[in-house]
C-alpha cells in the first residue's frame, strides 16, 4: 500500500465490495481503456458467496490495482485501509431480498454495522469524498409516478430497511462532521457478471438448461432496469461531479412488470410459456418502483445510454457464451 496521494499523484480509491456483480464492474471500467486514468483502486471484500474473485481476472495485472479480503465490520482493518486512500466507493452490502426475509441478522450486521464502521473510520481518516451506493426498494412502493430523492424512506423488507438505514447513517456524517457523503439509489440493474440468484440470470441459466423458471404472483411487480454501464456512468458522474450530501437517484428508464420481463426472456432463450411456475408471492412483494431521476440529469447530465433490448440481448448471450463462469456458482448455491 502507498501512502495517500500528492498533488498530480493518481486518486486512490478503496471499492467495498468490488467482487461483486456492480463493484467489480465499476473497477473493470475505471482502470480499462475507457477509464478517466488518475485512479488507483484497491477493492476490499471479504468473499462472500456472492463475491466472485474471477470477477476481477480483466484488471489483477493492472498496476494500480490492489486487493483485500477482508470484513467492511473490521475497525482495525478499515482503519488501516483509510489512512492509505483518498476517496470511498462503497457497494459492500447484502443484497437479495429473499434471504433478508429467511434471515436478517446478516443484513443488518454487513449493511447496518459495515457502513456505520466504513464511514466514521472514513470521518477520522480524512477521506475526501464517500459514495454510498444505495437502491431504489428503501423508498418502499409506489403505485403512479416516480420518486424524486426528497421522498420519505418507507422500506418494506429486512433488507431495504437495513439500506435506508445505512443511508441515514452515512448522511448524518455529512451533517454532524461535515464528511463529503454522497448517496446514490439505483433501480434494478441487470448485464454480465450477475450472481445468478436475481431474476434476470436465474431465468436466463435456468432457460438455457431447459428448466423452469419461477414467476411470483400474478406477475404484474414493475421494476425499473438498469444496464451496469449506465450505473457505473451514474456513480462516475456523482463521485467526479456531485454535491456533498445530496443523494441521486440514477435509473434505466425502462419499466417492465415481471411478466413483460419474463415473456422477453422467454423469446431471448428460445423458450415457452411451457417454462414458467407461477409460484407463491414474496412477502411483503413491493408493487413498483419507480424514481424519478431529474436531479442525476440536470446537476450531472446524466442520460441512460442503453437501450433495454440491446442490453438485454447482450446479457443474454454472454450466459450463452460463459458457463464455465456461472455453473460453478449455482452448484455450490442450489439455485
Amino acid at each position: 500500500m502507498t501512502s495517500k496521494a500528492s498533488d498530480g499523484a493518481a486518486t486512490r480509491i478503496l471499492v467495498t465490495g468490488g467482487a461483486g456483480f456492480i463493484g467489480s464492474h465499476y473497477v473493470r471500467t475505471l482502470l480499462g481503456p475507457h477509464g478517466p486514468g488518475n485512479v488507483a483502486i484497491t477493492v476490499l471484500d471479504k468473499l462472500t458467496y456472492a463475491g466472485n474473485p474471477a470477477n476481477l481476472d480483466q484488471v489483477r495485472a493492472h498496476p494500480e490495482f490492489s486487493f483485500v479480503q477482508g470484513d467492511i465490520c473490521d475497525p482495525a482493518l478499515v482503519g488501516r485501509l483509510m489512512a492509505e486512500h483518498d476517496e470511498v466507493v462503497h457497494f459492500a452490502a447484502e443484497s437479495h431480498v429473499d434471504r433478508s426475509i429467511d434471515g436478517g441478522a446478516e443484513f443488518v450486521r454487513t449493511n447496518v454495522v459495515g457502513t456505520h464502521t466504513l464511514i466514521d473510520a472514513a470521518h477520522r481518516a480524512g477521506i475526501k469524498t464517500f459514495v454510498h451506493i444505495s437502491t431504489d426498494e428503501v423508498y418502499g412502493s409506489i403505485d403512479e409516478g416516480s420518486w424524486p430523492e426528497t421522498h420519505p424512506l418507507e422500506p418494506n423488507s429486512p433488507y431495504s430497511s437495513a439500506k435506508a438505514s445505512s443511508d441515514l447513517i452515512a448522511l448524518s456524517y455529512h451533517r454532524t462532521h461535515g464528511l463529503d457523503v454522497r448517496v446514490t439509489r439505483c433501480s434494478n440493474n441487470y448485464g454480465h457478471h450477475h450472481f445468478p440468484e436475481k431474476v434476470i440470470p436465474l431465468f436466463i441459466t435456468n432457460l438455457l438448461d431447459g428448466k423452469k423458471v419461477p414467476l411470483y404472483g400474478d406477475g404484474g411487480n414493475v421494476r425499473d432496469w438498469l444496464h451496469i454501464d449506465d450505473h457505473v456512468q451514474g456513480i462516475e458522474l456523482v463521485r467526479t461531479g456531485g454535491r456533498a450530501g445530496e443523494v441521486y437517484n440514477i435509473g434505466g428508464g425502462t419499466e417492465l412488470s415481471n411478466k413483460e420481463l419474463t415473456q422477453l426472456l422467454l423469446d431471448a432463450c428460445d423458450a415457452s410459456w411451457e417454462s414458467v411456475e407461477y409460484v407463491e408471492d414474496r412477502k411483503g412483494h413491493d408493487r413498483r418502483y419507480s424514481v424519478d431521476c431529474t436531479k442525476i440529469r440536470e446537476e450531472l447530465g446524466y442520460v441512460p445510454r442503453k437501450d433495454f433490448a440491446t442490453g438485454l440481448a447482450e446479457t443474454v448471450q454472454w450466459y450463452r457464451d460463459n458457463r464455465a463462469w456461472w455453473e460453478p456458482l449455482k452448484e455450490r448455491a442450489a439455485l
